[in-house]
């Protein structure tokens, strides 16, 4: 014999859990479909309603600052590429650099179209445009209308607001421009407002714009914020400069007017430096000019009054030689004026050395002070970046600062040996020039007196000819400085960021499916009353013998009064599977009870006991819920005389017993409400009437209270053959449940079976039928045989609902679809 393979088994059940999972949500779908549909038309009303943002970028190149200079210094690595990165990036952030940006731009003034759907800003697409004159008083931040009357006139309204603004209740305005006529050209000035207004589109006569006047001061402060610099990559020196806005043109102007706007001032820190050198030389040449002049007036005054055309080769051999010793002296005396003038700049103890002029600028080539001083320019450069956008206190200056005074003490050092140096060669330079004029005396007097004033006119005609050579030189420089950074990418696409549509339809219908799933699952979770088969079998022990559908019919005596229905057969299958219960005894002894009231149990028992009767069985049903009878309504019987009667000896068996319309069927009905029904129920007098039914009726049906509300139900049952124990769908707790299956498992009641009342949706489908538990198949109303088996009824009212969902679901989709198309 094969073994029995179980992990198979295993894996079957597991797909029937599935099954059964999805088979139990899946007839949701309506509630899906309505929340689904109602997110996306929410979602649909969201996007329509609300003012797309864009995202737009543009990227810069920044050069690292890596001269040999700074790589000696910075041991820390604090002025490293990273920094100078950091440094740029407050900059581009900076108020000084958006005012320098706005500048270029006519930001000062939004202009919108008029709508009461959401706000369209129109930017250049505006048919007017407005000069504003911020140097007076101005009314800004509030929206006021513009109707265009003709292509030369216009008026000013206030802004109403449109139908979705949920703060209408603005500032006034200027209440003097209201309702006034205004020409386009014309300078318009009243107590709180300066402007003028231009016509560019004369063909949009008849409209009305809606525009805002922005305060500089908090634009500058709001467009500063509004960018957002990250760092391409970090092995790159490549900044990306991100806005967010409504208009796409916008903030593609801003971003590149920034971008050129940054580089117009590294430009102008570049070119500082070559303006304070022509400065400087500027200033020199204008003392030397004049000098000069009366040096050559004065040589030629003195060639006419001694008539002398031209001097001796000796007198020309010491006037050269002293002339080249004078040359060198002029040019020690001026690196000792540059000296000096560094040293007194050093000596000041400032943190802006922006105005220091190279050394290699005045012909000064020594490459340590030239190092040390451009250095210390960057530094300065740098720390007023870093001051555009925050405070002395900020750690990034600090440490500048604490840079800077090390090349400040290095420059200090080095600029005192210079001194010290070129002050001793000056003096070996001056005793030369002393021995020379020594010699120079010995010649004639005349020509003595010329050499020394041609000395004195070659002297300075020399140093006026360096410094017309140092400031063409200079002015080139200035002329040919670039920005060392570089625009890499113009902005001129924008992605929408806000709001995301398709993410957002993604997530409507997310929300519309798990919304409603979410809240079936968590019903399912805390309700605590049997839902179905499924949930029947995990918390009922006992077995179930049957399952009986809900009625729908208007009378509680199914069987009899509607034969054919579905309900009917539920019993018809009920009393079959009884007939093979206690087989032995031909006549059966029926206990029909329930956990509390309002489960089905007298229901059950008056249509059993109408099936038993209908099969041929002469039965009678005992009405013993002598609390709260109801057997005898069913019936119409109005007597006060029943059950309770004969237990306590006013009554007769034949009395209480009644015959129906079915020559088979009988009944006991409860009788008047006795005030000890317990005590009644178990006595002697209620086993001698149980056995006179056995003597005379085929099968016996007893309606008992419910076993979770009383306690003589427990004793009644020992009685009995079968006892039926009713569970209704949606009604029945768990926690009802608990008793019997205690009493069960303690085997203190026997022949115990169950039958699952009221089932609406009998749990799970599998081609046509469903399965029960316990020890018989049994069929609902989903069953194919059962429609072909009742006919007329089922049928029509398949087709009935067929037709029904057929025409609301295409006059669901045609307006669906037509929202969509926001038709």
């Amino acid at each position: 014999m094969d073994k029995l393979d179980l992990s198979q088994l295993d894996n079957e059940e597991k797909a029937l859990e599935i099954r059964y999972i999805i088979a139990k949500y899946i007839r949701f779908w309506p509630l899906y479909l309505f929340f689904i549909l109602l997110f996306i038309s929410g979602t649909y009303v969201f996007h329509r309603y609300t003012v797309d943002q864009y995202s737009v970028a543009g990227t810069i190149v920044i050069k690292a600052n890596n001269t040999p200079e700074a790589r000696i210094l910075d041991r820390s690595r604090i002025f490293s590429g990273q920094n100078n990165l950091e440094n740029d990036v407050l900059m581009l952030s900076s108020k000084q650099l958006a005012r320098e940006t706005l500048a270029k731009l006519h930001f000062d003034v939004e202009y919108y179209a008029k709508t009461n759907i959401k706000q369209i800003e129109l930017y250049d697409r505006s048919p007017i445009k407005i000069e504003v004159d911020w140097n007076h008083l101005q009314i800004a931040d509030i929206p006021m209308q513009l109707e265009i009357l003709t292509e030369k006139t216009f008026r000013i309204l206030p802004d109403d607001g449109g139908f979705f603004d949920i703060n209408p209740a603005k500032a006034g305005g200027d209440e003097e421009l209201f309702n006034r006529t205004f020409n386009f050209g014309e300078d318009i000035q009243t107590t709180r407002s300066k402007l003028k207004v231009y016509l560019f589109n004369p063909g949009r006569v008849g409209e009305t714009i809606v525009y805002i006047l922005r305060n500089p001061v908090s634009l500058e402060e709001r467009m500063s914020k509004s960018i957002a610099i990250t760092l391409v990559n970090v092995m790159a020196s490549v900044l990306e400069i991100r806005t967010t806005t409504t208009v796409v043109e916008k903030g593609r102007d801003y971003i590149n007017a920034l971008m050129e706007s940054y580089l117009d001032y590294e430009l102008r820190e570049k070119n500082r430096n070559a303006e304070n050198t022509l400065s400087f030389i500027e200033e020199q040449l204008g003392y030397l000019e004049d000098s000069l002049r009366k040096k050559e007036r004065e040589l030629q005054n003195f060639k006419v009054e001694n008539r002398m055309i031209n001097v001796s080769s000796e007198f020309n051999d010491i006037l050269n030689r002293m002339n080249r010793l004078d040359e060198q002296a002029q040019e020690m005396d001026f690196q000792m004026s540059y000296y000096n003038s560094i040293k007194r700049y050093m000596e000041s103890k400032t943190k802006d050395y922006t105005q220091v002029i190279a050394p290699s600028v005045v012909g000064i080539p020594d490459p340590l002070l030239n190092g040390l001083i451009q250095t210390l320019v960057t530094l300065s450069q740098d720390r007023r970046k870093l001051l555009a956008s925050v405070n002395e206190n900020h750690p990034d200056v600090i440490k500048i600062d604490v840079q800077m005074d090390k090349v400040q003490d290095a420059l200090v050092e080095n600029i005192t040996n210079l001194i010290a140096n070129t002050r001793e060669k000056r003096n070996l330079l001056a005793q030369d020039i002393q021995v020379y004029d020594d010699q120079f005396k010995m010649l004639p007097e005349a020509e003595s007196k010329y050499s020394a004033i041609f000395r004195e006119y070659q002297l300075r005609e020399n140093l006026y000819t360096y410094l017309l050579e140092k400031r063409a030189e200079a002015g080139i420089a200035r002329a040919s400085n670039v920005s060392d950074n570089a625009i890499l990418d113009y902005a001129k696409r924008g992605n929408l960021v806000f709001p995301k549509k398709q993410q957002n339809y993604i997530m409507a219908i997310a929300i519309g499916f798990l919304l409603p799933f979410g809240f079936l699952v968590l019903k399912d979770i805390f309700d605590d009353r049997i839902k179905d088969q499924r949930g029947l079998k995990k918390h009922f022990m006992i077995p179930q013998l049957s399952i009986i559908g809900k009625s729908k019919k208007d009378t509680n005596m199914v069987v009899l009064e509607h034969p054919k229905s579905a309900v009917s057969e539920s019993f018809r299958s009920l009393r079959s599977a009884i007939n093979y219960l206690a087989a032995d005894k031909k006549r059966k002894k029926i206990l029909v009870t329930s956990s509390v009231s309002g489960e089905g149990k007298t229901f059950v028992s008056l249509n059993l006991a109408s099936a038993m009767a209908l099969g041929g069985k002469k039965t009678v049903v005992v009405g013993a819920d002598l609390r709260r009878p109801k057997l005898g309504s069913y019936f119409n019987h109005k007597e006060k005389i029943g059950l309770s009667s004969y237990l306590i000896g006013k009554a007769i068996e034949e009395e209480i017993i009644i015959k129906t319309d079915n020559e088979h069927l009988f009944f006991v009905p409860s009788g008047i409400i006795p005030p000890n029904p317990a005590e009644l129920l178990q006595s002697d007098r209620l086993k001698v009437f149980i056995a006179y039914l056995e003597e005379r009726f085929d099968m016996i049906i007893f309606d008992t209270p419910p076993l979770g509300l009383v306690s003589e139900t427990i004793d009644l049952m020992r009685l009995f053959d079968i006892n039926l124990y009713v569970v209704r769908q949606n009604y029945t707790m768990k926690d009802h449940l608990v008793m019997i299956n205690d009493l069960f498992n303690n085997k203190q009641v026997n022949n115990v079976y169950g039958v699952f009342n009221g089932i609406v949706d009998s749990g799970y489908y599998y081609e046509g039928y469903n399965y029960g538990y316990g020890n018989t198949y049994l069929y609902s109303q989903n069953n194919k045989y059962m429609y072909n088996y009742y006919g007329e009824e089922l049928e029509e009212k398949k087709k009935h609902f067929k037709k029904r969902s057929k025409s609301f679901l295409q006059t669901f989709w045609e307006k669906f679809r037509k929202g969509l198309n926001g038709e």
